[in-house]
């Protein structure tokens, strides 16, 4: 058996453990099989039933299921009215869609800095980055601690800014014992197979607004329409339709929306045995001084995506690097949520420098993503604890 990274003996597990996965059970099989055997693959009922399901689920008025959570992202910057010459402030600690939404309209995304303990976007450098240019907030609810929305929204209420949440890794969190998805001027979410509910791939796009419903209805599809009151010439028949907008082919699949709908059923499951994990985490670890637990706001009542592990490198004799390998060695197998967006390449060719947020900065600098998904057993549980514990003792600064 392979001995682990620098701490010698043999690894706390003989088998792998992932930091995501998801959960399908039969009921989600029946579900997309039902769809396979029936008349519609796409642009079926099931859509509409997503989107009247999420409505219930979040307290939004109106919801617009597509291809992904990116796509939710794209359609709902073009429905807020983004375009060439305008600016975006996002998060730079994030996948790089919630900054490529900005682009995808011509508009440059500002980063703003982060809060140093909750990790989540800091709302006093969001009103710092407000210039006349800026049209939309897009606010991540990082590892799904909600965002500070009551603050966000007055920033963009005083400015005429439209607040875009990022919900990617929100869904089943409360904000003040409201539904996050209701809340923000638009709401997306995804639905990758990592995240808390899953249909493969896929997205939406929540809102309370009939305006950006309709637009993001267009955006979706390609710009078309059938609805009579938006056409702009005579009905030829029934077959008649018209594109009145440039938008995209963002449609999701009958079988991904069946596979969501089943999931959502168990969403209180999922949240629950999320919340206990993390509860679990959070004892184990905070009598280790090598290490810094993420804080919460006591408004957020959080449904955790992610569990992120922050190092103290004061108090341990090993760097980020080699913490993860000695990890990987024990069969834990993690991850590092995220890397800077304008630290990519792609981003340095447009002009952005390191240095912008610097509390971002270090913060990648010392996390890593620990496994967290409903279906782990209280087992692995206790395995990675007992990893993450044998390291850090092990290479405690003396």
């Amino acid at each position: 058996m392979e001995k682990p990274a620098i701490c010698g003996g043999t690894p706390v597990r003989d088998s792998k453990i992932h930091y995501g996965h998801q959960y399908i059970d039969e009921e989600d099989i029946r579900a997309v099989v039902e769809v396979l055997k029936s008349d519609y693959l796409t642009c079926g009922p099931k859509i509409g039933r997503l989107e009247e399901k999420l409505c219930r689920v979040t307290g939004a008025k109106y919801a617009v299921v597509c291809s992904s959570g990116t796509a939710a992202l794209h359609i709902a910057c073009l429905a807020a009215g983004v375009q060439a010459g305008d600016e975006v402030i996002t998060t730079p600690v994030t996948f790089a869609a919630s900054a490529n939404c900005a682009l995808y309209c011509g508009a440059r995304p500002v980063f703003a800095d982060i809060n140093e303990k909750t990790y989540n976007i800091d709302p006093a450098c969001v009103a710092a980055c407000v210039t006349e240019r800026t049209k939309a907030v897009v606010a991540v609810d990082f590892t799904g601690q909600s965002v500070e929305l009551d603050a966000l929204l007055g920033i963009c209420r005083e400015n005429g800014l439209v607040l875009i949440e990022d919900g990617a890794h929100v869904i089943g969190t409360r904000y003040r014992g409201r539904p996050n998805g209701s809340l923000a001027d638009m709401t997306t979410f995804s639905f990758h197979p990592v995240k808390t509910v899953t249909g493969g791939e896929g997205g939406a796009v929540l809102t309370n607004s009939e305006e950006y419903y309709r637009r993001l209805l267009l955006y979706r599809t390609h710009g078309i329409t059938r609805d009579r009151e938006l056409m702009e010439h005579d009905c030829h028949g029934p077959w008649y339709y018209e594109q009145i907008d440039l938008g995209y082919n963002y449609r999701m699949t009958d079988m991904q929306a069946a596979l969501i709908i089943s999931q959502l059923d168990k969403l209180p499951l999922f949240s629950a045995r999320r919340k206990e994990i993390v509860r679990r985490y959070d004892q184990a670890f905070a009598g280790l001084p090598q290490l810094a637990l993420q804080q919460e706001i006591p408004q957020s009542d959080t449904t955790r995506h992610l569990y992120i592990l922050r190092l103290v490198p004061e108090r341990l004799r090993i760097d980020r690097r080699q913490f993860f390998d000695a990890l990987s060695a024990e069969n834990i197998c993690c991850n590092v949520h995220y890397i800077p967006t304008y630290y990519f390449p792609y981003y340095e060719r447009l002009g952005y420098e390191r240095g912008i947020c610097p509390r971002a900065e270090k913060l990648y600098e010392e996390i890593i993503s620990l496994p967290l998904y409903y279906g782990m057993t209280d087992q692995d549980v206790e395995d990675v604890i007992r990893a993450v514990t044998r390291i850090a003792v092990y290479f405690e600064k003396g």
